[in-house]
């Protein structure tokens, strides 16, 4: 049996100190994602500590997240377990939280109405096979919303446990003959203007290059406070406002792009 990594060391969860921006990008994604849930039944997969399940809960019927590392989803169960049904509105939505295999998820077809991978494609050994998968439980014009880092970004670096990092490009290539419509978004332009600007992403091209960028979050967070500042704990849900929000912006997809730090699709069945 394959060892599964340990992910958790390197999963945004509750109390870990984050920069501004990174707390904007966790936001991001989910304020994104939250206009394709409204009264949807909606699946996250690999969902880590569970940050954004009650977020999307206030607007959609039913949320389920799931991930493959057991201590993600016991501290996602910890923190929810008082609210396995969340107010949306004046209904009721429920919440379920399960350890999960994204290359084999054990929903029968046609139920579910939006499933959401984000910053995950890269742990996945088989990342077609999960796209088929996410079609396959998808009903009649559903949704697959994933976001990434983008390769193409010239600070990228790459995160322990990955398998493969995609350009904008070849996200399109491996969706286009699974799902009929597909839109590609850019979020967090690049923007590498003022010294303090170029002397970071000096720093961090060369510690990708000398490979000392740390594993765990928790150590890159120290780094992080050296150079880059005051850093604030993240909280136990992502919840309206918690940062600015800057709408995705759509972008080519069949170019490459180094205009953008994060990538989206919207794959639609």
């Amino acid at each position: 049996m394959t060892k599964i990594p340990d992910y958790y060391q390197i999963t945004e969860s509750p109390g870990l100190r984050a920069t501004q921006e990174q707390i904007a990008r966790l936001y991001q994604r989910y304020r994104f994602a939250k206009q394709f849930c409204e009264d949807k039944d909606v699946l996250e997969v690999a969902c880590g500590s569970g940050i954004g399940l009650g977020y999307l809960a206030q607007v959609a019927h039913k949320v389920i997240g799931g991930d493959i590392d057991e201590k993600n989803i016991t501290q996602a169960r910890t923190y929810y377990n008082a609210k396995h049904k969340i107010k949306n509105g004046s209904k009721e939505c429920a919440l379920e939280i399960g350890v999960m295999d994204a290359h084999k998820l054990s929903f029968i077809d046609s139920s579910i109405d939006t499933v959401l991978l984000f910053e995950a494609i890269y742990y996945l050994n088989d990342p077609l096979k999960f796209i088929l998968e996410a079609e396959r439980v998808l009903r009649e014009k559903g949704k697959l919303i994933m976001c990434s880092v983008n390769k193409d970004w010239k600070d990228f670096h790459p995160s322990p446990y990955t398998y493969k990092y995609f350009s904008v490009p070849e996200l399109y290539e491996i969706l286009k003959d699974t799902f009929t419509h597909i839109e590609m978004y850019g979020g967090f332009p690049v923007n590498n203007n003022g010294i303090k600007n170029k002397l970071i992403s000096i720093v961090k091209r060369t510690a990708v290059h000398f490979n000392l960028i740390p594993q765990s979050l928790k150590t890159r967070a120290y780094l992080k406070r050296i150079f880059m500042g005051m850093l604030v704990p993240l909280s136990h849900e992502v919840y309206e406002d918690m940062a600015l929000y800057e709408t995705p912006i759509p972008t080519p997809y069949d170019r490459i792009n180094k205009d953008f730090k994060i990538i989206y699709t919207v794959a639609n069945k």
